[in-house]
């Protein structure tokens, strides 16, 4: 590693030299402010990041004490309510009060719909996301189990392809319906002074017709709107699916994924200067509208690169532009992790975070000064998610970091808007103060049931064993804690100005119970939720469709807050322990498997987000949150004696043999078994065997290191 001095910090030289010679031109910043104004903000800021992450650890440290002092004795409620709050856990609860964030577009405030995340150092899986905005819901349908079955091997099944068209038919006729008469019936779709006309028939809400392109009497594609979202019905006499339509309809296109969290975070595997470079080059193509994949796809070359507006001919004659790609935000680390690829004064690693948060905005920056071609935010915005955040002190913290960063970079307090994922149990329980720590330039809240339930394991770590997964998601609190969500953010205003989230549907294969389930959310109140895929993002938009979550929002508001911090505070123990050691294995072995499946590829090759198959072959998504969870749970079980050392174990090595047969595919993939003793393995066995003494039973610390080791063992 080559280290450059940059004012009073060292910098290694590859990220020094992307920063002077492809972020900072044209940004209207010299190498010498940013520079300048960035090693102020790690002396200035650092000591505080430490800090805080010493006071997480003081709270800890009591809560720890108190359950061991309190453990044989039945939960007394009440005392371990007032004992959060003497320590200063819980704290009291302001006034009532409404954010006051200003210039955010529409799809952040005003446009529900679907969310994707992806890791943004895969270029592809980028680009994918960013243009997820439109979606064939024809081949939504087609290529997935959304009807009830997979699609057929081979070429096109014209019975499978009729029964698509007749389901969309229906969406249109419940979305869109028609004075008199079915889309299934019609023949012609024409505009006539203004007005879409259907075999002569208006739309039971005209209004909804919003564009057209083409012939008004013969049109090439019409677009409608309803809750907010577009639909575009494309004509088309030579496509083989319009050629056999009697209206010409060749294809329904969906406005999908609304916005889309590009992550340099949990699904990411950045340990050093070259993973953060890719990282921050990948935001910067997007921020330019440069960035480019080639890749190969069934044989042939593809390239892709961002897509354009859709234009289209207003009712009253006047052209209509209509944005063809997803509002992007960055998700930024959190506060715990530090990162070699620059130094302080003192020769210590600086915190990710304000790296994150200097370099992501002012790469953003570069969308805020162009006049012409792709942009992102249309109202003055850099969108930043930031996540692991454990109480108002923290996000108040955050807030001041970028404050600062606006500061050097030239650009008006609050361009910066935070997202705050309510993800940690001591956030939960002060959200409305965490809220109002950021109230001019909160733009999101999110519920992430995964990280929360990694955190309740290890704050509560020796009050007791807790329940079996699935079970822990059947108590009392998880209800409490996505209810208080959107209760709180509703009283504090977020209704029209800011997204209330929801979390990822993690089966990328069952679509067909994802629409069974995922519509809970937009019925929840929620503005977006996150899909694993923008095929699964169309098919999430027919729910909001369905639903119109600002009527749900407006309802809750009335009905005043559902849920409140005593119940959040119960903890998911178990009440019920006559488990038989099958069922106990099962537990130990479900988990350890996933840990092992996603940990070998985020060692291995650097891969920060799986598709990991469970025991019963079924493909989930894995990222750091699953893998806090499963690390967590198996410590607990074994801290407590539910499980034993040598039955952990065994069930690990077991499991890699599995993990094994289930990538024999992969020409990458190094087995663990039989020797278990490659540095995958061992960081597996290593986020289990150490969890309870992980901060926050966060997996970084560990990953970073055994991934920085293989990544050594490369080189060497």
């Amino acid at each position: 590693m080559t280290l450059v001095r940059r004012a009073a910090l060292q910098v290694e030289d590859s990220l020094a030299r992307f920063v002077e010679e492809q972020a900072l031109p044209d940004s209207g910043v010299t190498a010498e402010r940013f520079w300048a104004g960035f090693s102020d903000l790690v002396h200035d800021m650092g000591p505080r990041n430490a800090a805080l992450l010493i006071r997480r650890a003081e709270l800890q440290a009591q809560i720890d004490a108190w359950h061991i002092a309190h453990r044989a004795k039945p939960h007394d409620p009440d005392a371990y309510q007032a004992f959060l709050r003497e320590i200063g856990y819980l704290l009291p609860e302001g006034p009532a009060f409404q954010i006051e964030t200003t210039n955010v577009d529409p799809e952040i405030a005003t446009i529900p719909g679907p969310q994707l995340v992806v890791p943004i150092t895969n270029a592809r899986y980028a680009l994918n996301a960013a243009n997820a905005r439109w979606g064939s819901l024809y081949d939504a349908l087609y290529g997935t189990d959304a009807m009830g079955s997979t699609p057929p091997a081979g070429g096109y099944e014209r019975g499978r392809g009729a029964r698509v068209v007749a389901r969309a038919r229906v969406f249109l006729d419940e979305a869109f319906p028609i004075v008199g008469t079915s889309h299934a019936d019609v023949r012609r779709y024409y505009v006539k002074d203004g007005v879409l006309l259907i075999d002569d028939q208006p739309l039971v809400s005209p209004e909804k017709f919003v564009g057209y392109r083409g012939n008004p009497r013969a049109p090439d594609a019409v677009l409608l709107r309803n809750n907010g979202l577009h639909v575009e019905l494309i004509f088309d006499r030579a496509h083989p699916i319009g050629a056999r339509d009697q209206a010409l309809l060749a294809d329904i296109v969906l406005e999908s994924a609304v916005s889309a969290i590009m992550d340099c975070e949990d699904s990411v595997a950045c340990v050093d200067a070259a993973d953060k470079v890719q990282a921050y080059a990948n935001w910067l193509g997007l921020m330019k509208g440069t960035l480019t994949a080639d890749f190969d796809k069934g044989g042939r070359r593809v390239s892709r690169a961002l897509t354009e507006d859709r234009s289209f001919t207003a009712p009253d004659g006047s052209p209509l532009t209509v944005k063809g790609r997803a509002l992007l935000w960055i998700r930024n680390v959190g506060h715990l992790m530090t990162n070699p690829a620059i130094l302080d004064s003192a020769g210590e690693e600086v915190p990710e975070g304000l790296m994150d948060a200097a370099i992501t905005v002012l790469i953003g920056k570069h969308d805020l000064l162009r006049q012409t071609g792709l942009r992102n935010s249309h109202h003055g915005s850099i969108y930043v998610v930031k996540p692991k955040m454990h109480g108002p002190d923290e996000v108040a913290f955050a807030d001041a970091v970028f404050a600062k960063v606006e500061d050097f970079l030239d650009l008006p307090r609050h361009t910066v808007k935070i997202g705050v994922m309510d993800e940690e149990r001591r956030t939960s329980v002060n959200l409305k103060e965490c809220i109002r720590a950021a109230s001019h330039r909160l733009a999101f809240i999110n519920t992430g049931f995964l990280d929360r339930t990694g955190d309740e394991i290890h704050t509560s770590m020796e009050a007791g064993p807790f329940s079996r997964k699935d079970f822990i998601k059947r108590k009392s609190w998880i209800g409490a804690y996505e209810n208080q969500n959107v209760d709180i953010g509703l009283e504090c205003g977020l209704s029209g100005h800011a997204q209330i989230g929801k979390g990822m549907w993690a089966a990328p294969d069952l679509m067909v119970a994802m629409l069974e389930q995922k519509i809970d959310h937009p019925k929840a109140g929620a503005n977006c939720a996150w899909v694993p895929s923008p095929t699964a993002a169309i098919l999430h938009a027919l729910h909001y469709h369905k639903v119109d979550v600002f009527a749900v929002q407006r309802r809750l508001a009335a009905g005043g807050r559902r849920a409140y911090v005593e119940t959040l505070l119960e903890i998911p123990l178990a009440s019920y322990r006559k488990w038989s050691e099958a069922q106990v294995m099962r537990e130990v072995e479900n988990n350890a498997q996933g840990i092992l499946g996603y940990v070998v590829r985020w060692i291995d090759q650097g891969v920060g987000c799986s598709k990991v198959p469970d025991l019963g072959d079924v493909g989930l998504m894995e990222d750091r949150a699953t893998c806090r969870i499963s690390s967590q749970h198996i410590a607990n079980w074994l801290h407590h004696n539910v499980v034993t050392l040598d039955q952990v174990e065994a069930a690990l090595q077991k499991m890699a043999g599995l993990v094994d047969r289930q990538n024999a595919g992969d020409p990458l993939y190094q087995p663990m078994a039989p020797g278990f003793d490659g540095i995958a393995y061992q960081a597996a066995r290593e986020l289990v065997l150490r969890g309870r003494m992980q901060p926050s039973g966060y997996t970084e610390p560990i990953l970073h290191a055994r991934r920085l080791q293989k990544k050594a063992q490369g080189a060497a």
